[in-house]
């Protein structure tokens, strides 16, 4: 059995096909569409016309791309771009007549808990209380819990891309230290409530996911990716601390020689820097694991295990009139 998942981030489409028999994602195929939808959506502003079409043609080209190669139709979700935008019920329903795929959105504290399960079933059982980060090009996850699901998820409006339009985007290029320090008070202001928790929670391990933290990990020395997705990764705060004033001293076009720093990626590498380091030093983390499985694989995850009916309300809750409310979900406490 495949089973496919389409991911609508801020900057790129992408597509996962999967092998989910034993009840584990085998990636099959991936395939990805560069939209850049954050440079064309400022925060709290409609999706466009023309941004509409071109999401209509990748989700398209990911329907029979997964197609091919065997899948049942994808689990088509959007992320933070999407999700803000006061013309969402539009965009999504323009998507589904278009192209046949049901495309929604899933609230931020789902996809904090879809990525905990993930990292949880690839860290395994042993690493005990689990914290989480992820970082997103509109939001920031943040998620602590001792079983399957997390006990306590955070959604914050501090993605990488988000903050960039808002503290670096004003023609300076490198940003100015005024500009970092403002960006870094906003982090440290949005971030406290949720940092104490982790805090007191005291996790055993935590770990790291998204792409902006995969580069910034590169950046600090861990292992390149062609080395595979089992091998150990893991990234210090005071390194990341170090990359911080590194970013800050170049350009875009600058940071994108450096290794992992992608060129789509690294007028945004200074924000999501300082959210990273900021998260870890306010959260008492002194290193993060980088965790390969994120949101998609929650996704298939929970697809897997709790059946096809959960997915169908996910897509029931997006198209209300009213801004999606989190999918319930089971209490860690209650979790195997």
């Amino acid at each position: 059995m495949r089973t496919s998942v389409v991911d609508v981030g801020s900057n790129t489409v992408r597509l996962m096909v999967a092998d989910a028999e034993g009840g584990v994602p085998l990636p099959v195929h991936t395939a990805k569409w560069r939209l850049r939808l954050s440079e064309q959506v400022r925060p709290g502003d409609p999706v466009p016309e023309e941004a509409v079409e071109r999401l209509v043609g990748a989700v398209a080209d990911a329907s029979r791309t997964a197609d091919r190669w065997g899948a049942s139709g994808p689990l088509a979700f959007a992320t933070a771009v999407v999700r803000a935008a006061p013309n969402r019920r539009e965009v999504l329903r323009t998507v589904q007549a278009r192209t046949g795929v049901p495309l929604c959105t899933l609230p931020g504290e789902v996809e904090a808990e879809l990525t905990f399960l993930a990292a949880r079933r690839w860290m395994g059982w042993r690493s005990g209380p689990l914290a989480l980060l992820d970082i997103g090009g509109g939001s920031l996850e943040v998620a602590f819990g001792r079983g399957r699901l997390p006990g306590f998820v955070a959604s914050l409006p501090l993605g990488a891309a988000r903050l960039t339009h808002e503290f670096l985007a004003g023609g300076r290029d490198p940003a100015s230290p005024e500009q970092v320090k403002a960006l870094r008070r906003r982090v440290r202001h949005q971030l406290r409530d949720a940092a104490a928790r982790i805090r007191w929670e005291g996790p055993r391990t935590a770990v790291a996911t998204s792409r902006t933290f995969q580069q910034l990990g590169r950046l600090c020395g861990a292992p390149p990716g062609r080395y595979g997705p089992f091998t150990e990764r893991r990234m210090r705060c005071s390194d990341l601390g170090d990359a911080v004033g590194r970013l800050a001293s170049l350009s875009a076009a600058e940071r994108a020689r450096l290794p992992g720093i992608s060129a789509p990626r690294a007028a945004q590498s200074l924000a999501g820097a300082v959210v990273g380091h900021t998260a870890m030093k306010l959260t008492g983390l002194e290193a993060v694991a980088l965790c390969p499985w994120a949101i998609r694989e929650g996704v298939l995850l929970r697809h897997i295990e709790d059946g096809p009916a959960w997915w169908a309300e996910v897509v029931r809750r997006s198209d209300e009139a009213a801004p999606p409310a989190p999918v319930p979900l089971r209490l860690a406490s209650a979790s195997n």
